[in-house]
């Protein structure tokens, strides 16, 4: 019986710096604080899942260096059963997170080293774990070429597909089909379809200009408005929630796919899952850094009866 979830994406080292601002070029500023940790959205998005209760297995590649002593060690730590290939001669990958000391928000550029050579043969390498497992999710930051093998088994194997396209970057047709749910931001969500996404009717119009394109089910992530769950039958809302103050929100997104997809490979409903997502993105903005900001399910759960 399949059960748990298979996730494809990148690790980097998350080195985040904080300030009031961004200096301009040529620029220095005196910052207030500095962070290294693990990040990359689909190592992400692995913890955020396996700490919201889901059996998680992890398919990338990294660098035979510090930075991917760090990846092995937070896997491990987490329960996450990794499927790595290791580049001797390629770097871990790593990220500049600027966080903004008055309103959290960020600034990220990722160089995802090693795993940016993610290759189809290395995602054949790994097709058991994703056969076995019942939702599999992949993003943007690895090739799409990698993406779209990891779609075609897990679409072959009759598992949940879920795809995060992140960063925004330009998605080949063919990709959508493969999407049982296509997870964009509204940045992503209007380089996608062409739509201003500013309102719930702008992102119902670019929800349905998604499953034109294929896509099974459109889900619309809306920042400190919630989400849009989108379907052929119609759409809802789902509310976001407010855990405290505003830390960070550079492991948001993260947090809601990671949570989204344990849920779904609980068997939640599609609402249900999304509910669950939006309370564990809450509670990560809450905290500074992206997986070490992931909620426990005991926390989430805790949120939800409020």
């Amino acid at each position: 019986m399949k059960q748990g979830i298979a996730i494809l994406g990148i690790f980097v080292a998350d080195l985040a710096f904080r300030a009031g601002r961004q200096p301009v070029m040529g620029e220095t500023l005196m910052g207030s604080g500095f962070k290294m940790g693990p990040g990359g959205k689909g190592s992400n998005q692995a913890v955020a899942a396996a700490r919201a209760g889901g059996k998680v297995s992890f398919i990338s590649r990294l660098g035979k260096d510090a930075f991917g002593d760090i990846a092995i060690a937070t896997w491990k730590g987490e329960g996450i059963v990794p499927h790595v290939a290791i580049a001797a001669d390629e770097p871990t990958g790593a990220a500049y997170i600027f966080v903004s000391d008055e309103t959290g928000e960020n600034a990220i550029i990722v160089v995802p080293g090693a795993a940016g050579g993610l290759s189809p043969m290395d995602v054949e390498a790994a097709r058991s774990a994703i056969e076995g497992a019942r939702v599999f999710v992949t993003q943007l930051e690895q090739p799409i070429d990698a993406a779209r093998k990891g779609l075609e088994i897990a679409r072959a194997a009759g598992a949940i597909t879920v795809f995060n396209p992140a960063p925004a970057a330009a998605v080949p047709p063919d990709i959508y089909a493969l999407c049982d749910y296509v997870i964009p931001n509204e940045t992503e969500a209007a380089a996608l379809t062409g739509l201003s996404v500013d309102t719930e009717d702008e992102a119902r119009k670019a929800g349905d200009a998604l499953l034109s394109k294929g896509a099974s089910n459109a889900l619309i992530t809306l920042g400190a408005r919630g989400a849009l769950l989108h379907t052929a039958q119609g759409s809802v809302l789902i509310p976001s929630f407010n855990a405290g103050k505003v830390v960070e929100t550079a492991g948001a997104g993260d947090a809601f796919v990671g949570a989204f997809a344990a849920a779904l490979a609980e068997g939640m409903e599609p609402a249900a899952a999304a509910r669950f997502g939006c309370a564990a993105a809450g509670i990560s903005v809450t905290r500074p850094g992206t997986a070490p900001a992931m909620p426990t399910r005991a926390e989430i759960e805790a949120l939800l009866r409020t």
